[in-house]
C-alpha cells in the first residue's frame, strides 16, 4: 500500500510544481509574483486547457519569457496583456472578453441548454396530450350501442 502511495505522489508531484523553470524566474519576488499571476490568466496555445504557468510546451515557455521581459521593461499588466493579445489573438486569454466575435463562446452553452429544456418540455406536453383519457358516460353508451349493432 505504501508503495502505491509513493508511486502516486511521484506521478502527481511534477504536475503540482508548475512549469516555470528556475532560469525563467525574475530576481524581484514582487515582479515574479505579478508574472505568475498574469501567467495564470494566459492560455497555452499548444495545450489549450492549461495556463502558460502550468504548461511544459516550448511555446508556453516562450510566452512566459516574453511576459517577464515586458514586465522588466516596465509594462503594466494591462499593457502586457494587450501586447500578447495583439500578437496571439484573444485565444491567448483563458477568459476572453465578451465581444461580438465571442458571443457564441460565452452564451452558446446556455442557449443549447435552454433549447434542450424547451424541447423536453414540448415533448412531455405533447406526450401528455396523446395519452388516452377515460370515456364519458355518453361515449360508453355509444360504444355499447355500436357493439350491439355489430353482433346482430
Amino acid at each position: 500500500m505504501m508503495r502505491v502511495l509513493l508511486l502516486l505522489a511521484m506521478l502527481l508531484a511534477p504536475s503540482l510544481a508548475g512549469a516555470v523553470e528556475p532560469g525563467e524566474q525574475l530576481a524581484n519576488p514582487a515582479l515574479e509574483a505579478r508574472a505568475r499571476a498574469l501567467g495564470e490568466t494566459l492560455r497555452c496555445l499548444v495545450c489549450q486547457n492549461e495556463s502558460i504557468e502550468q504548461s511544459d510546451a516550448p511555446l508556453a515557455h516562450d510566452i512566459r519569457v516574453l511576459l517577464r521581459q515586458r514586465l522588466l521593461a516596465g509594462d503594466s499588466n494591462a499593457e502586457v496583456r494587450r501586447y500578447l493579445v495583439a500578437r496571439y489573438g484573444d485565444f491567448v486569454l483563458l477568459k476572453p472578453p465578451v465581444m461580438r466575435d465571442t458571443l457564441l463562446l460565452w452564451f452558446g452553452p446556455g442557449a443549447v441548454l435552454l433549447l434542450a429544456g424547451a424541447g423536453v418540455g414540448w415533448h412531455w406536453k405533447r406526450r401528455r396530450k396523446a395519452e388516452p383519457q377515460a370515456l364519458t358516460a355518453e361515449e360508453r353508451e355509444r360504444v355499447a350501442r355500436l357493439l350491439r349493432d355489430t353482433e346482430a
